[in-house]
């Protein structure tokens, strides 16, 4: 807009307000808020000020008719922060003389109460008083949002505490699903109960003191432990759940419709506490688990969701006896990536097994249920004349039917659900249990590699190869026994002529480091005669092998330098494989290099990393983050050696080092054992081979400014990395079995598919796309499709870009039947 017509502008605005036209105003001053952003700034201050100049009477009017216009939008309607924006801006304050109306003053708490932090603590407090003073009760919604303004503004602490004071109900904030679910039945209820959730709401420590538990224990003898432990287990199993009443986005930040109510976290933690102090029971065990993963779960401009929140049920859990809860804490152990509830949960699986004498890693074997399994990945249940048959099935529980003459039924038989409703729940709940256990155990398993452990052959089978759940991952995997290569097939354990093993001494997870070629690609031709698929890479695992090139740099490896990755995805597959990484943000700080401990080795394994870019914002999440890194060199020192600094945004790594300690120089590759350096360079190839800005099919324009095109276009269709060799060798024995195979050979670096518009080159490492003529870009931007044609027999579980290549494949193979529009409009 330029001088002239905001001058003209406002003096438009000041005639409106001159004639009292509210109803002419209000959507002049919407229209100019979108068009500056609802930034009122100097620049735009003068329509601001003709506003303010108005006297109170027509500002009330005014405010008014804001408000309600705000309710005549749809929720997310863009006008809906305009207009909160401009009440921030407008002096609404009533006068003694000028009392807001009725209908003036409703609209406008009503307002409010759609709002996550309000923007006025002055116009708060005298909303309240003046409702207060009327003798009408505030709306729950308006009692929310004063509490978390409360918490929020800087000055709504000092300002707001004496109102808050008064605000004893709602006793937790409405608008959650477990918030409104809890005050509903507080209505119905002996007024104990309300009682006890605001005992919990004053759960504001890290623990609770010994006052808080005799108060809260006083209140359990009352109600009953067991009545408390399933009303506060039902409450918190809908913690998570889309808020009831969604609030306004503020258009900055993290959504407020994302993340939990900052007021009733204490509640929540105080809910955790109790059930602490209860027997535990395995439907509460389990509530407590899925809780610390809700309050972990990423939030775009926030983070974990709440932190405190997950640390309070890890404390639970630690103080809760039994195989449910120990379970639990195990489980948590090999999912959960944040640093400080990671801490509580290893102090807590420490602390078990130090009581019971026993190590970390036989107290986590041992946590493992059967989960009603009576056999190895097994368990029939008769109830009444029908038999559920519980059975894993890969990384999948599936729960079937079987009527009184053995025939399966495709539902759940309605006798069952009447005369059995809580056997049917609890098996259920085992089948979501044994999901969640066998991704935990595998990836358990698939760090053992490193871990150098071995265990006596008969405490071997009792753990792992006859264990109800974790046999149905052992018996997909090659072991060594008294050094004899074997595996298990046919319901005996096996060598690779088929001979039985049916005893030893010493049992290892066997690795391809150190076996000759020849033997590993027998092992994967017994594997496949066999039709067994591997849960993790095992014998077609990829071996990093010194190149000369490493030889040469002796100290450090370039095999995985000057990549882009995507931070956050790189930060998070970190965590997973057991590397210590911090986020770059764009400020003037030092960090020191993605590394993983290796104890049992006596090293420390780093990845030189910096933040890539230099705009804040277009490089940058709003909270400075780096969006994108640059990676560097890998390096191996003695564990205990000073760590490497470099500064955030890029430079050079120095040691640290403090109190007159001496430099370390970085250990010789060729020191390194070959099965340290293999496992350590994998974890490296898969944190490229996954965050690669290069394997994302939408970024041939080369992302923003077109920066990235040269290394898209090197990554997306070059030479294929180790993990992509792997791929390859295992496509060139699938193809010929696929219904496609005469329509497909792979070449080089790609598969070519011939279909009957084009023929395509499937890149084998990023899945990009090239088709004739002129090998030409084409965009495929895979998705979930459980309909879609699938490949058959595959040796291993979880090579997400193999499925997607085949899926690519097997579409293009056909690809007069592609439907797809965005598909269609580039063939």
């Amino acid at each position: 807009m330029s001088p002239a017509e905001y001058s003209r502008l406002v003096t438009d605005i000041r005639a409106l307000v001159e004639a009292g036209d509210v109803d002419g105003l209000v959507p002049q001053l919407l229209a100019h808020a979108e068009s500056v952003g609802n930034h009122w700034g100097s620049r735009h201050r003068k329509v601001i000020d003709a506003v303010r100049d108005a006297d109170g009477t027509f500002r009330i009017r005014l405010a008014h008719a804001l408000a309600g216009r705000f309710h005549e939008l749809e929720p997310g309607a863009p006008a809906r922060r305009s207009i909160v924006a401009l009440l921030g801006n407008l002096p609404m304050a009533e006068t003694p003389d000028e009392p807001k109306p009725l209908d003036a003053r409703s609209a406008l708490i009503r307002l409010a109460g759609e709002q996550d932090v309000h923007y006025s603590v002055g116009e708060l407090i005298r909303l309240a008083e003046l409702e207060l003073a009327d003798g009408r009760e505030l709306p729950g919604e308006f009692v929310a949002v004063v509490r978390r303004t409360h918490l929020a503004q800087w000055d709504g602490k000092a300002k707001l505490g004496p109102l808050v004071a008064k605000l004893g109900r709602p006793v937790v904030n409405p608008g959650e699903a477990w918030a409104d679910r809890a005050l509903a039945d507080l209505s119905d209820l002996d007024p104990r109960w309300e009682q006890l959730l605001a005992h919990a709401a004053t759960a504001n420590s890290a623990r609770p003191s010994a006052k808080w538990e005799q108060a809260a224990t006083a209140l359990i003898e009352e109600l009953g432990a067991e009545a408390v432990r399933e009303r506060v287990t039902a409450w918190i199993r809908l913690v998570g759940r889309p808020r009831t009443r969604p609030l306004l986005d503020r258009g900055w930040g993290a959504h407020p419709n994302a993340s939990l109510d900052a007021y009733n976290a204490d509640a929540l933690r105080g809910l955790t506490w109790l059930l602490s102090f209860l027997p535990g029971r395995p439907d509460s065990d389990r509530a407590l688990g899925a809780l610390v993963e809700t309050a972990l779960r990423k939030v775009q401009g926030l983070g974990p969701m709440n932190p405190k929140i997950a640390n309070a049920s890890v404390n639970a859990l630690a103080r809760i006896d039994g195989e449910t809860s120990l379970a639990e804490l195990a489980r948590l152990a090999t999912r959960v990536t944040y640093k400080g509830t990671l801490k509580l949960l290893n102090t807590a699986l420490d602390a078990r097994a130090g009581a019971l004498g026993l190590s970390r890693e036989e107290i986590e074997e041992l946590a493992v249920p059967a989960y009603g399994l009576r056999e190895v990945g097994r368990a029939d249940l008769l109830l009444g004349d029908v038999t559920a048959v519980l059975e894993v099935h890969g990384t999948k529980a599936v729960l079937s039917w079987r009527n009184a003459a053995g025939k399966a039924v495709k539902s759940v038989p309605a006798a069952v659900k009447r005369d059995h409703a809580d056997e049917l729940k609890e098996l259920k709940a085992a089948a979501k249990d044994i999901d969640k256990m066998l991704s935990a155990q595998s990836e358990r398993l698939d760090r053992q590699f490193l871990a150098r452990r071995t265990w006596p052959y008969a405490a071997w089978r009792e753990r792992y190869l006859d264990h109800p759940l974790v046999g149905t991952l052992a018996r997909r995997l090659l072991w060594t026994v008294d050094g004899t290569t074997v595996g298990y097939a046919d319901g005996e354990l096996r060598t690779l002529t088929d001979d039985v093993v049916t005893s030893g001494t010493e049992v290892c997870l066997w690795h391809p480091v150190g076996h000759d070629p020849a033997e590993v690609v027998a092992w994967r031709d017994w594997l496949e005669r066999h039709a067994i698929t591997q849960p993790f890479k095992q014998a077609h695992r990829e071996v990093y092998l010194l190149t000369d090139a490493e030889r040469t740099t002796h100290t450090y490896s370039n095999r995985f330098a000057a990549h882009v990755l995507r931070q956050h995805q790189f930060n998070s597959l970190a965590a997973i494989r057991g590397w210590r990484n911090k986020l770059r943000l764009m400020v003037d700080d030092s960090a020191p290099p993605a590394t993983r401990d290796l104890p049992e080795w006596g090293l420390r394994a780093e990845y030189w990393i910096e933040g890539e870019g230099e705009n804040y914002g277009a490089d940058t999440t709003e909270s400075g983050s780096y969006l994108r890194l640059r990676t560097d060199q890998v390096r191996f020192y003695p564990i205990d050696a000073p760590e490497n600094w470099a500064h955030c945004c890029g430079g050079e790594y120095h040691m640290w080092l403090r109190d007159g300690v001496d430099p370390v120089t970085p250990v010789p590759l060729m020191d390194i054992p070959p099965l340290v350096l293999s496992e350590v360079l994998r974890d490296v190839d898969l944190f490229v081979g996954v965050a690669s800005v290069g394997n994302d099919p939408t970024w041939q324009d080369g992302g923003p400014g077109g920066r990235f095109r040269e290394y898209w276009t090197s990554y997306g269709f070059g030479d294929l990395s180790q993990g992509a060799e792997t791929r390859r060798a295992l496509l060139d024995r699938l193809i010929p079995r696929l219904a496609i195979a005469d329509r497909c050979t792979i070449e080089g670096r790609f598969l070519h598919v011939k279909g009957e518009r084009h023929t395509y080159k499937i890149h084998l490492g990023s899945g990009n796309i090239l088709m004739t003529p002129n090998d030409q870009y084409l965009c495929i931007v895979p998705k979930p499709n459980p309909g879609a044609p699938q490949a058959g027999y595959l040796p291993y579980e979880g090579d997400r870009m193999l499925g997607v290549i085949l899926s690519k494949a097997l579409m293009l193979a056909d690809d007069r039947k592609i439907t797809d529009p965005t598909i269609l409009s580039q063939l």
